[in-house]
């Protein structure tokens, strides 16, 4: 019954079997092998875009060197008051951009709107060189409270952005249960509602450690090359990332799996919401759950042998008030979740 992390599910069958194969025998070393020429062209032909793709292992990684390509140290990059960036990557956001500060734009609604970017936009002093200028716009797809921006959504947040000057990230570890769930392109998700680069996320969604920065517009990614290397983030056996990629992406294996995800995730919820005492924070959109529940409930839950995390107070909506002994608890589904899981927590639950 693990509802921890889709960071703790294993490997796709599917990406595994590519990975051995290409463990064999010898390849060009630095990402200079057919492995990732053919994991490049299927990312231009998910994304319908011409793109430069870079492969990294890390999530925080891919965040961090993107973000750096878009803004300079003395910049501020806008996120949300929940976002993974600023609340769960440590100070490697300043790290990477050599020091550029996160400001974030706290919402009720669990995302970012075009009226709170545009008012925190309006509060910022603009008295060079004494305050800090607005470089970029992270946007998380799907958010941190498991929320999923609609292309129409992304489009008015980009729009706005541009028209002030600014770049727009989007941080898509969860990409593929985005995409899943709204049965849209991930063209119309990306480069068609304005996104500038995207943080290609495949390690939660069946992979091993793989993850891609993906620009859409070629004169950002100028000097990435260096930044990668700089980070420590080139590895000689690129082709590691490559396989994997490319066979993620074939026939659509990564939708696949996030559909999966996505389904467990709305089982689940069924049975924390038929639960007297479990209350729905946020509606399932993804492959994440958010509930509100008595702590001993929590307590018994642990006990049983569930894995799921208490999570922050802040990160409820303002209308949802905690009582005294209650928690509120992630639970998150991944690609290799089984009915078996599902069936044996509703048994528990239910007990």
């Amino acid at each position: 019954m693990n509802f921890g992390s889709d960071n703790q599910s294993g490997v796709s069958p599917r990406i595994l079997d590519a990975l051995i194969a290409a463990s064999s025998g010898t390849a060009a070393s630095y990402g200079n092998d057919a492995w990732t020429r053919q994991a490049e062209q299927a990312i231009a032909r998910v994304f319908e875009h011409d793109v430069k793709a870079f492969f990294v292992a890390t999530g925080t990684a891919a965040n961090c060197l993107a973000l750096s390509a878009v803004a300079q140290p003395w910049n501020a990059i806008l996120c949300h008051a929940q976002a993974h960036l600023i609340s769960d990557e440590s100070t490697a956001p300043e790290f990477f951009t050599g020091g550029a500060r996160l400001l974030p734009i706290a919402t009720d609604s669990g995302k970012i709107t075009p009226a709170a970017l545009r008012d925190t936009l309006k509060r910022l002093p603009d008295a060079r060189p004494h305050s800090v200028k607005p470089a970029a716009v992270s946007l998380a797809q799907a958010t941190e409270n498991g929320l999923v921006y609609t292309p129409a959504e992304l489009k008015a947040l980009s729009d706005l952005a541009h028209e002030h000057g600014l770049h727009v990230h989007m941080d898509g570890a969860r990409l593929a249960n985005a995409v899943a769930a709204l049965g849209c392109t991930p063209a119309e998700m990306t480069v068609h509602a304005g996104i500038d680069v995207l943080s290609f996320g495949a390690s939660k969604d069946g992979a091993l450690a793989a993850e891609a920065v993906v620009f859409f517009k070629p004169e950002l990614a100028e000097g990435f090359d260096y930044r990668r290397k700089r980070a420590g983030q080139l590895v000689s056996k690129g082709r590691l990332f490559g396989a994997q990629f490319t066979a993620w992406l074939q026939d659509d294996h990564w939708l696949d799996l996030a559909h999966q995800a996505n389904h467990a995730a709305q089982v689940l919820a069924v049975s924390l919401q038929a639960h007297a005492d479990i209350r729905l924070a946020w509606p399932v959109q993804a492959n994440e759950v958010f509930v509100v529940m008595p702590k001993p409930l929590l307590e018994r839950l642990l006990a049983a042998g569930a894995e799921c995390y208490d999570w922050y107070p802040d990160s409820l909506p303002t209308s949802m008030p905690l009582g005294a002994d209650e928690v509120p608890v992630r639970f998150v589904t991944a690609w290799s979740t089984s009915q078996q899981q599902l069936d044996e927590f509703a048994e528990v639950l239910g007990s």
